[in-house]
Order: C-alpha cells, then sequence, then structure tokens
C-alpha cells in the first residue's frame, strides 16, 4: 500500500498558499482602485484646467461721477455786426469811385458814381411830358368851365359840356401819371449815385472806372462790401448736451490767436431756440464790443463756457469703450463672474476719459481693455491691479 501520510498535503502548507493568494488578490484590486483614481483625478484635473483656460482674467473699475462747472471750450466764427454787399440799381458805367478798401464810410456817403445817359436822357423826356401835361390839363380845365357858363344860360348842350368835364379829368389824370413817371426816372437817376448803406468799412471793391455795371443782384457783380465793425457777433453751436445752460446772458470768455495770454469777455445775446437736426447743437449768438476795431471780422476764436453737462453723468477710462456697429458698449462683470455688454451714450471726451450719459450705473463693474471677441456670458475672472513700484523704491 502506498504511504498516505506523504501524498496528503501538509496543511502549514495550505495556509501559507491561501495567505499568498490572498495577498495577491488584495494587491491586484487595489493596484486596479489605484489604477481607476488616478485616471478619474487626471480626468477631473484636465476638465478643471479645461475651465479655467477658458476664463480670462480682467481688471475692472467703476464709474465716477462727472465733472461739473467745467471749462467747456467751443471753436466760434467772428462775424460783424452788419454786412452787405452792394449793388448797381442802374447800368451804365463806372463813372468814378470814391472809396477803397479799409476806408470808413458813413451812412449815405457815396462810394462810386455811375454814368448812366439813357436814364439822363428819359428823365428829360419825362419832366418836357409832365410839362406838356400839365399845359393840356390846364386848357381843358378853362374849356370845361365855360362850357358850364354855357350851360347855365343853355347855349350849348348838357352832353356836350359833360364831355368837356370828362376832358378835364383825362387831363388831370395824365398830368398824375407823368407825375409818377418822373419821380420813378429820378429814384432811378438817384441810383447813379451809390452809397453807403451803414456807418462801417469798405471790406471788398470789386469794380473800376469804366466797368460796365450792369443792375441787379447778380452773383460777383456786387460793386463794394461794407462791414459794420464797432462790434461783433460771435457764432458758436453748442452741444446737445449743453444746451440746456446756454441761454440769454450766460458769460464766455473767449481767446484770439492774435492776442495770446489775453481773454475778453462776452455774453450770449440770443439763441437758436432749436437744435440742428443734423448735427444736433443749439447755435448761439455772443456780442463783442470792438470800438478800436482790432479784432476783424472772419477771425477764429475759442469760446469758453462754464456749462455743467447733467449732473446724473458718469466718467470713465477711455480703454473700457467697445466701438461696434451697434454703438459704444462696455463690457460689465455681471453675477457669476460673466460678462454683462450695455450699450452707453456717450458725453464729452476728456482724452484720457470719457463722460456716459446714460446706460450705466455707479455700481457696475466696468472691464478695462475688454476684449474685441467679448459676448454676453462670457465667464471672467475679476484680478486684483496691483500698483507699479518705481525702481529702486
Amino acid at each position: 500500500m502506498p504511504d498516505l501520510s506523504r501524498t496528503a498535503p501538509d496543511p502549514a502548507l495550505r495556509r501559507r498558499i491561501r495567505r499568498i493568494s490572498f495577498i495577491t488578490l488584495a494587491v491586484a484590486v487595489l493596484l486596479a482602485a489605484w489604477g481607476t483614481y488616478t485616471r478619474v483625478a487626471a480626468h477631473a484635473a484636465l476638465a478643471r484646467r479645461a475651465a479655467t483656460a477658458n476664463v480670462i482674467d480682467v481688471t475692472v473699475v467703476r464709474p465716477t461721477r462727472g465733472r461739473t462747472g467745467e471749462d467747456i471750450v467751443l471753436p466760434g466764427s467772428v462775424s460783424a455786426y452788419a454786412q452787405a454787399a452792394v449793388f448797381a440799381r442802374t447800368s451804365g458805367y463806372l463813372q468814378a469811385w470814391f472809396a477803397d478798401i479799409g476806408a470808413h464810410v458813413s451812412k449815405g456817403q457815396r462810394l462810386a458814381t455811375i454814368a448812366a445817359p439813357e436814364i439822363d436822357q428819359e428823365l428829360a423826356q419825362a419832366v418836357a411830358d409832365l410839362a406838356n401835361a400839365r399845359a393840356n390839363e390846364r386848357i381843358a380845365r378853362i374849356t370845361s368851365a365855360r362850357w358850364q357858363k354855357l350851360l347855365a344860360i343853355d347855349a350849348v348842350s348838357r352832353q356836350d359840356a359833360e364831355d368837356k368835364a370828362s376832358a378835364a379829368d383825362q387831363a388831370q389824370a395824365a398830368v398824375e401819371s407823368a407825375v409818377a413817371n418822373v419821380a420813378r426816372l429820378r429814384e432811378l437817376a438817384s441810383f447813379e449815385h451809390v452809397v453807403a448803406p451803414f456807418d462801417g468799412v469798405v471790406t471788398a471793391r470789386n469794380t473800376d472806372v469804366g466797368a460796365l455795371i450792369n443792375a441787379g443782384q447778380v452773383p460777383g457783380s456786387e460793386l463794394f462790401d461794407v462791414a459794420d465793425t464797432h462790434a461783433l457777433r460771435i457764432y458758436v453751436d453748442v452741444p446737445e448736451a449743453y444746451a440746456g445752460d446756454a441761454h440769454v446772458g450766460t458769460p464766455a470768455r473767449l481767446a484770439f490767436a492774435e492776442f495770446p495770454g489775453r481773454t475778453l469777455t462776452a455774453r450770449v445775446v440770443r439763441t437758436a431756440g432749436a437744435l440742428d437736426p443734423v448735427t444736433r447743437t443749439l447755435r448761439v449768438e455772443l456780442l463783442l464790443p470792438n470800438p478800436t476795431g482790432r479784432i476783424l471780422p472772419g477771425a477764429y476764436v475759442e469760446v469758453h463756457f462754464e456749462l455743467s453737462a447733467d449732473r446724473r453723468a458718469l466718467e470713465l477710462p477711455s480703454n473700457t469703450v467697445l466701438f461696434r456697429s451697434a454703438g459704444p458698449q462696455v463690457a460689465t462683470v455681471g453675477p457669476g463672474g460673466r460678462i454683462a455688454l450695455k450699450r452707453i451714450v456717450e458725453g464729452r471726451d476728456f482724452g484720457t476719459t470719457i463722460e456716459v450719459l446714460s446706460g450705466l450705473d455707479p455700481r457696475d463693474r466696468v472691464i478695462v481693455n475688454p476684449p474685441d471677441s467679448s459676448y454676453d456670458g462670457e465667464p471672467v475672472r475679476i484680478v486684483p491691479v496691483h500698483p507699479i513700484v518705481p525702481v529702486g523704491h
């Protein structure tokens, strides 16, 4: 018989084998669990990095209250108090002129004389016709009076007497017509003397002796230009945002290039009362005394107003605005750290800052230098602005 004691497994060996098997299985399970954990953690970390990569870092500012009572500088144009182009009222040849450019003239002073022989001859003829009409009227009145006496004694018929009276009335009407014609021609003859319409300075002479003169206001045919410069009218176009503060009596300081370092004062004397529908500006007029005539019409002037726009206006740095087809916008950081685009209405541009008239709240967090691709709902992360420390400090 075989020896069974040698073929039966040793209990200690079996326990060792089971222990080794259990340890091997436990290690395998742990390795599998660790591999699964590391893969899940890697996927989660990758997702977090991807999500973080899509969030841009931004710095924000809050709007500040707009400026009030500041100096508003607007361009102005200077015009003479009164200016007129002088045209001829009768045709002929220029016989003489008596005032050149720069000459100071008085109202009614003769500027030139036009030779118009046709008018003179027509006037002489009209005077002769008037004398003839008066002679006819006189004889017609005498004849009518005689026939009235003859009618009283029934020496003539009533019809003949009334005809003579009618002839006398017709002669009187002819006299009145001749008088009116003489007055008309004398008025035309008076236009042979070209006179100044008001006190002022001759700013242009566009004719010379012997020139053919045609009556009427034809462009380019004016003989003289006369300007009254004892005072100057200054016209300024005020933007709509400040139109409410530009009223009669508003003071202004005027800066002319020919007077560096000096300013003159003037006041608004009238406004247009309506905005220009194209430029959205209000035209105002200022009056500036100019007794010495040192300031010339046509000059450029900077007009400094102490105007204050809407007190609710806010200010932002210029680099916060996005210019798009829909109009200027700003990107604000809304709830949840996401962009909310807001359309704004701009006011004045101060260079580094701009004025915002509407569309923004003082509590808004506005992104500085927003990307052009910014869109509503885009996630962002606000980072603090670190002050710049100069080198060596």
